[in-house]
């Protein structure tokens, strides 16, 4: 599936389902309506083609995205905006892509200015050392090549959103053993991170912390250590002033550049995988 999260609040404005085998940009079609005059689409290098590019900015939407590395481009040539940075005119695809309908392909422009900007990562630990953006706002003076990447560096909360959603929640292992009852369980852990980051925002608003520094995991603990006394006799608001306080106090350190290691701290064991159902298996056992 592919989301759109809301970078203030955190929170999942759409989801869009999907086969396994097709491309994010499938999906992202079901998706595109959220975005309304005005926002700002974050995305990485798989949404940084033409034709999404061209659609949103034709909803008044701009667009920041890592360049689709299939691209290449020579910041000696276009309008120079700085130092390894300028605007250049990508040109319409030829054929229409695979996944684009036909009707929006006849809707995107001959050409189209496009901005790009490359920075480097001056970060130990981190793969990435050059990152080149691509993004419809033009202008160098109201944006600058400094905020754009600290607003494409913001983007990582997406990642961190779905780690959430996958680890905190446990939403890692599905456990429905039809596609409708393992939609209505996604959808449900879906609908149960929304309430979460409703409770997060309105405990922000007690102290005027930003919401990004509160943390999650503290927040579903304090909501399900208070579930027990939510149905006893007494004011029921007495509880929700109690989980905004309890959650207004769990801040998390503010670590932009923090690393860790990419490995695994469980190691798998040895046996071999079930393939079979257990009874079949017990009884080759002759248990």
């Amino acid at each position: 599936f592919v989301a759109v999260f809301c970078l203030g609040t955190g929170a999942m404005l759409a989801l869009a389902f999907g086969p396994w085998c097709a491309h994010d940009l499938r999906l992202f079609y079901f998706v595109r309506g959220i975005f309304v005059l005005g926002d700002i689409m974050l995305g990485d290098r798989a949404f940084g083609s033409y034709a999404e590019l061209a659609l949103l900015q034709r909803k008044g939407v701009d667009t920041v995205v890592r360049l689709h590395q299939a691209r290449r481009t020579d910041f000696r040539c276009g309008r120079i905006m700085g130092r390894l940075d300028h605007c250049v005119t990508w040109t319409k695809p030829k054929k229409c892509p695979k996944g684009l309908r036909r009707e929006d392909y006849r809707l995107l422009p001959e050409t189209m200015p496009v901005r790009e900007l490359q920075y480097s990562v001056q970060v130990k630990g981190y793969r990435t050392k050059e990152v080149t953006l691509a993004t419809t706002l033009l202008d160098a003076e109201k944006y600058p090549a400094e905020a754009l990447a600290e607003l494409y560096f913001a983007r990582w909360d997406v990642e961190l959103n779905f780690q959430h959603i996958k680890t905190t929640m446990k939403m890692d292992i599905l456990r429905g053993r039809t596609p409708a009852m393992v939609r209505k369980e996604i959808l449900a852990h879906m609908l149960a991170y929304n309430l979460v980051r409703s409770v997060m925002w309105d405990a922000a608003e007690i102290d005027s912390t930003p919401v990004r520094r509160l943390s999650f995991k503290g927040t579903i603990q304090y909501c399900l250590s208070l579930r027990e006394i939510s149905g006893q006799p007494g004011p029921p608001g007495r509880v929700v002033e109690w989980l905004l306080q309890f959650t207004a106090t769990q801040k998390v350190p503010y670590r932009p550049w923090r690393v860790e290691p990419r490995k695994r701290k469980r190691r798998p064991k040895k046996f071999p995988l079930l393939m079979k159902p257990r009874s079949q298996l017990k009884a080759e056992l002759g248990a």
